[in-house]
């Protein structure tokens, strides 16, 4: 069935949007839909998966520790974070919508 990223998307977003659009065993893809949302100030992710998230509208800020990084973001950016990088989502546009596309996986322990 084909579908589109930019479609069925709530004109309201109380809360940031996250649909997982496919998944197996060692992947997940969701798309996240943003505006104006952002990490509460003392959250950090600290997942057990890596994530590869590309900005496809709107424009972010990510933050990381360890080392301490700032990030924009604009359309066509991408970013690679390993697993267990403390990272947070420091700004969201808060006047358009801001779409991501990540994919989360299990880096290989495979010699």
């Amino acid at each position: 069935m084909q579908q589109n990223l930019f479609g069925n998307i709530p004109s309201s977003l109380p809360d940031e949007l996250i649909e997982t659009l496919a998944s197996g065993d060692k992947v997940r893809v969701e798309r996240i839909v943003s505006q104006g949302h952002h990490s509460a100030e003392d959250f950090w992710y600290d997942q057990e998966e890596a994530e590869w998230v590309l900005l496809l509208k709107g424009n972010a800020r990510l933050v990381f520790q360890d080392p301490a990084e700032a990030v924009e973001l604009q359309p066509g950016d991408y970013v690679l974070i390993a697993a267990h990088r403390k990272h947070r989502v420091d700004w969201t546009a808060p006047d358009t919508q801001t779409i991501w596309l990540a994919v989360f996986f299990r880096e290989s322990t495979d010699d």
